[in-house]
Protein backbone atom coordinates (compact mmCIF):
# COMPACT_ATOMS: atom_id res chain seq x y z
CA UNK A 1 0.00 0.00 0.00
CA UNK A 2 2.94 2.39 0.91
CA UNK A 3 4.10 2.48 -2.96
CA UNK A 4 0.47 2.59 -4.32
CA UNK A 5 0.12 6.17 -1.78
CA UNK A 6 3.74 7.66 -2.53
CA UNK A 7 2.55 7.01 -6.34
CA UNK A 8 -0.08 9.43 -5.67
CA UNK A 9 1.93 11.75 -4.18
CA UNK A 10 0.94 10.71 -0.78
CA UNK A 11 3.56 10.37 2.58
CA UNK A 12 2.50 7.43 3.79
CA UNK A 13 3.14 6.12 7.45
CA UNK A 14 3.48 2.22 8.00
CA UNK A 15 1.26 1.15 11.02
CA UNK A 16 0.49 -2.93 11.00
CA UNK A 17 -2.40 -2.99 13.04
CA UNK A 18 -3.07 -7.01 13.48
CA UNK A 19 -1.63 -10.31 12.96
CA UNK A 20 -3.48 -13.58 12.30
CA UNK A 21 -2.70 -15.81 16.29
CA UNK A 22 -4.35 -19.50 15.46
CA UNK A 23 -6.68 -20.09 17.90
CA UNK A 24 -4.88 -22.62 20.92
CA UNK A 25 -7.67 -25.12 21.90
CA UNK A 26 -7.13 -27.19 18.65
CA UNK A 27 -9.90 -30.16 21.03
CA UNK A 28 -12.47 -28.04 19.61
CA UNK A 29 -11.86 -28.22 15.82
CA UNK A 30 -11.14 -31.70 16.26
CA UNK A 31 -14.16 -32.06 17.72
CA UNK A 32 -16.04 -30.16 15.16
CA UNK A 33 -14.49 -32.36 12.46
CA UNK A 34 -16.31 -35.39 14.34
CA UNK A 35 -19.56 -33.64 13.91
CA UNK A 36 -18.16 -32.84 10.49
CA UNK A 37 -17.10 -36.19 9.27
CA UNK A 38 -20.63 -37.58 11.07
CA UNK A 39 -22.71 -35.95 8.71
CA UNK A 40 -24.35 -33.34 11.55
CA UNK A 41 -24.37 -30.39 9.23
CA UNK A 42 -26.27 -29.58 6.10
CA UNK A 43 -24.45 -26.46 5.22
CA UNK A 44 -21.08 -25.23 6.21
CA UNK A 45 -20.13 -20.97 5.48
CA UNK A 46 -16.73 -20.23 5.17
CA UNK A 47 -15.81 -16.62 6.05
CA UNK A 48 -12.09 -16.68 4.90
CA UNK A 49 -9.68 -18.12 3.02
CA UNK A 50 -6.69 -18.34 5.69
CA UNK A 51 -9.46 -19.79 8.22
CA UNK A 52 -10.71 -22.51 5.45
CA UNK A 53 -7.39 -23.44 5.03
CA UNK A 54 -6.26 -23.28 8.92
CA UNK A 55 -9.30 -25.45 9.64
CA UNK A 56 -8.47 -28.07 6.67
CA UNK A 57 -4.58 -28.19 7.77
CA UNK A 58 -5.52 -28.54 11.35
CA UNK A 59 -8.06 -31.65 10.69
CA UNK A 60 -5.32 -33.15 8.45
CA UNK A 61 -2.88 -33.43 11.75
CA UNK A 62 -5.13 -36.06 13.22
CA UNK A 63 -7.36 -37.39 10.35
CA UNK A 64 -6.91 -38.65 6.69
CA UNK A 65 -6.33 -35.11 4.50
CA UNK A 66 -8.74 -36.28 2.25
CA UNK A 67 -12.03 -36.66 4.98
CA UNK A 68 -12.15 -32.66 4.58
CA UNK A 69 -13.22 -31.87 1.00
CA UNK A 70 -14.83 -35.33 1.35
CA UNK A 71 -17.17 -33.94 3.77
CA UNK A 72 -17.86 -30.85 2.70
CA UNK A 73 -18.82 -32.72 -1.21
CA UNK A 74 -21.76 -34.00 0.58
CA UNK A 75 -23.42 -30.94 1.48
CA UNK A 76 -24.11 -27.64 1.05
CA UNK A 77 -20.73 -24.97 0.99
CA UNK A 78 -21.13 -21.07 0.98
CA UNK A 79 -17.80 -19.43 0.17
CA UNK A 80 -17.74 -15.47 0.95
CA UNK A 81 -16.20 -14.53 -2.29
CA UNK A 82 -13.12 -15.53 -3.90
CA UNK A 83 -9.98 -16.24 -1.33
CA UNK A 84 -12.14 -19.50 0.32
CA UNK A 85 -13.62 -20.27 -2.80
CA UNK A 86 -9.96 -20.61 -4.46
CA UNK A 87 -8.92 -22.87 -0.93
CA UNK A 88 -11.60 -25.06 -1.64
CA UNK A 89 -11.28 -25.40 -4.95
CA UNK A 90 -7.26 -26.39 -4.03
CA UNK A 91 -9.08 -28.99 -2.72
CA UNK A 92 -11.12 -30.59 -4.75
CA UNK A 93 -14.56 -29.02 -3.64
CA UNK A 94 -16.57 -26.38 -5.81
CA UNK A 95 -18.87 -23.77 -3.84
CA UNK A 96 -22.41 -24.83 -4.16
CA UNK A 97 -23.03 -21.20 -3.12
CA UNK A 98 -21.10 -17.85 -3.96
CA UNK A 99 -21.75 -14.83 -2.11
CA UNK A 100 -21.66 -11.55 -4.23
CA UNK A 101 -19.96 -8.39 -3.40
CA UNK A 102 -19.52 -6.64 -1.00
CA UNK A 103 -19.88 -9.80 0.49
CA UNK A 104 -21.23 -8.27 4.46
CA UNK A 105 -23.62 -10.31 6.57
CA UNK A 106 -26.27 -8.88 4.83
CA UNK A 107 -25.12 -10.59 1.16
CA UNK A 108 -24.62 -13.70 2.99
CA UNK A 109 -27.73 -13.77 4.81
CA UNK A 110 -29.69 -12.60 1.33
CA UNK A 111 -27.68 -16.16 -0.77
CA UNK A 112 -28.90 -18.21 1.66
CA UNK A 113 -32.39 -17.46 1.71
CA UNK A 114 -34.99 -19.52 0.77
CA UNK A 115 -32.73 -22.49 0.70
CA UNK A 116 -33.88 -25.81 2.90
CA UNK A 117 -30.65 -26.38 4.88
CA UNK A 118 -31.15 -25.77 8.96
CA UNK A 119 -28.44 -27.28 10.59
CA UNK A 120 -25.35 -24.63 9.61
CA UNK A 121 -21.50 -24.88 10.41
CA UNK A 122 -19.86 -21.40 10.18
CA UNK A 123 -16.08 -21.04 9.78
CA UNK A 124 -15.51 -18.21 11.83
CA UNK A 125 -12.14 -15.88 11.72
CA UNK A 126 -10.36 -12.98 13.44
CA UNK A 127 -13.62 -11.37 15.05
CA UNK A 128 -17.43 -13.44 16.35
CA UNK A 129 -19.86 -12.79 13.64
CA UNK A 130 -23.09 -11.70 15.70
CA UNK A 131 -25.26 -10.51 13.18
CA UNK A 132 -24.81 -13.48 11.03
CA UNK A 133 -25.37 -15.81 13.52
CA UNK A 134 -28.44 -14.00 14.72
CA UNK A 135 -30.19 -13.64 11.64
CA UNK A 136 -29.27 -17.58 10.65
CA UNK A 137 -31.01 -18.44 13.88
CA UNK A 138 -34.12 -16.13 12.83
CA UNK A 139 -34.30 -18.20 9.86
CA UNK A 140 -34.59 -21.48 11.64
CA UNK A 141 -31.60 -22.86 11.74
CA UNK A 142 -29.53 -24.42 14.13
CA UNK A 143 -26.18 -22.76 14.26
CA UNK A 144 -22.49 -24.27 15.18
CA UNK A 145 -19.50 -22.12 14.74
CA UNK A 146 -15.52 -23.08 14.52
CA UNK A 147 -12.95 -20.61 14.99
CA UNK A 148 -9.51 -21.03 13.87
CA UNK A 149 -8.12 -17.82 14.57
CA UNK A 150 -8.02 -14.85 15.96
CA UNK A 151 -6.82 -11.11 15.29
CA UNK A 152 -4.18 -9.90 17.73
CA UNK A 153 -1.98 -6.70 18.12
CA UNK A 154 0.75 -6.94 16.27
CA UNK A 155 4.39 -8.61 18.38
CA UNK A 156 5.84 -4.80 17.31
CA UNK A 157 2.61 -2.09 18.57
CA UNK A 158 5.78 0.94 18.17
CA UNK A 159 4.54 1.96 14.29
CA UNK A 160 1.03 1.84 15.36
CA UNK A 161 1.93 3.67 18.43
CA UNK A 162 3.55 6.02 16.15
CA UNK A 163 0.81 6.38 14.29
CA UNK A 164 -1.76 6.58 17.16
CA UNK A 165 0.61 9.80 18.35
CA UNK A 166 0.94 11.34 14.78
CA UNK A 167 -3.20 11.88 14.65
CA UNK A 168 -3.40 12.79 18.39
CA UNK A 169 -1.55 15.99 17.65
CA UNK A 170 -3.29 16.71 14.39
CA UNK A 171 -0.55 15.54 12.38
CA UNK A 172 -1.76 13.47 9.53
CA UNK A 173 -4.98 14.05 7.24
CA UNK A 174 -5.87 10.91 5.98
CA UNK A 175 -6.84 7.15 7.53
CA UNK A 176 -7.02 4.46 5.25
CA UNK A 177 -8.77 1.37 6.64
CA UNK A 178 -8.64 -2.33 4.49
CA UNK A 179 -10.28 -4.49 7.20
CA UNK A 180 -12.80 -4.58 10.18
CA UNK A 181 -10.44 -4.91 13.13
CA UNK A 182 -7.67 -1.98 12.28
CA UNK A 183 -10.17 0.81 13.98
CA UNK A 184 -10.94 -1.28 16.79
CA UNK A 185 -7.06 -1.99 17.52
CA UNK A 186 -6.37 1.65 17.18
CA UNK A 187 -8.36 2.54 19.98
CA UNK A 188 -6.95 -0.09 21.58
CA UNK A 189 -3.53 1.07 21.90
CA UNK A 190 -4.53 4.66 22.01
CA UNK A 191 -6.33 3.69 25.01
CA UNK A 192 -3.06 2.19 26.41
CA UNK A 193 -1.43 5.30 25.48
CA UNK A 194 -3.91 7.61 26.96
CA UNK A 195 -4.97 9.49 23.85
CA UNK A 196 -8.13 7.64 23.14
CA UNK A 197 -9.88 11.22 23.80
CA UNK A 198 -7.18 13.27 21.19
CA UNK A 199 -7.86 10.24 18.52
CA UNK A 200 -10.93 10.57 18.56
CA UNK A 201 -11.24 14.34 18.39
CA UNK A 202 -8.69 14.37 15.52
CA UNK A 203 -10.20 11.78 13.15
CA UNK A 204 -13.75 13.94 13.51
CA UNK A 205 -11.38 16.14 11.39
CA UNK A 206 -9.38 13.82 9.03
CA UNK A 207 -10.25 12.29 6.24
CA UNK A 208 -11.61 8.85 6.59
CA UNK A 209 -11.97 6.26 3.77
CA UNK A 210 -13.18 2.57 4.19
CA UNK A 211 -12.62 0.00 2.22
CA UNK A 212 -16.09 -1.66 2.10
CA UNK A 213 -18.93 -2.33 4.35
CA UNK A 214 -17.80 -4.39 6.75
CA UNK A 215 -14.95 -2.29 7.66
CA UNK A 216 -17.85 0.53 7.64
CA UNK A 217 -20.13 -0.93 10.13
CA UNK A 218 -16.83 -1.37 12.54
CA UNK A 219 -16.04 2.26 12.19
CA UNK A 220 -19.75 3.04 12.89
CA UNK A 221 -19.55 0.57 16.37
CA UNK A 222 -17.09 3.43 16.96
CA UNK A 223 -19.02 6.62 16.19
CA UNK A 224 -17.35 7.59 12.35
CA UNK A 225 -18.39 7.05 9.33
CA UNK A 226 -16.11 7.08 6.68
CA UNK A 227 -15.92 10.13 3.98
CA UNK A 228 -15.25 7.67 1.03
CA UNK A 229 -16.00 4.18 0.53
CA UNK A 230 -13.84 3.01 -2.96
CA UNK A 231 -16.46 2.24 -6.06
CA UNK A 232 -14.25 -1.33 -5.98
CA UNK A 233 -13.40 -3.11 -2.69
CA UNK A 234 -9.94 -3.00 -4.05
CA UNK A 235 -6.69 -1.57 -2.74
CA UNK A 236 -5.67 0.02 -5.70
CA UNK A 237 -9.39 1.70 -5.90
CA UNK A 238 -9.03 2.88 -2.14
CA UNK A 239 -5.90 4.56 -2.28
CA UNK A 240 -6.24 6.22 -5.88
CA UNK A 241 -10.15 7.57 -5.11
CA UNK A 242 -8.77 9.23 -1.95
CA UNK A 243 -6.20 10.43 -3.58
CA UNK A 244 -8.48 12.28 -6.31
CA UNK A 245 -11.03 13.71 -3.27
CA UNK A 246 -8.85 13.93 -0.33
CA UNK A 247 -8.06 17.62 -0.94
CA UNK A 248 -11.98 18.57 -1.86
CA UNK A 249 -12.78 16.26 1.58
CA UNK A 250 -10.80 18.08 4.18
CA UNK A 251 -11.67 21.64 2.95
CA UNK A 252 -15.31 20.84 2.92
CA UNK A 253 -14.12 19.41 7.02
CA UNK A 254 -12.50 22.91 8.08
CA UNK A 255 -15.47 24.61 6.83
CA UNK A 256 -18.07 22.97 9.13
Amino acid sequence: MSHLIRNQQGEPVQAPSMREAPVERSEEVYRFGERLFAGAFDMMILLTGAGTRILHKTLAGRYPEERFAEALRRITTVVRGPKPAAVLREIGVTPTVFVPGPNTWRELLASVDGRPERRIAVQEYGRPNGELIAGLRSRGAAVETVRVYRWELPEDTAPLEHAVALISRGEAQVLLLTTSIQIAHLFQVAEKMGLAGDVRRELFRMVIASIGPATTESLEEFGFHPDLEPSHPKMGFLVKETAQRAHELLEAKRER
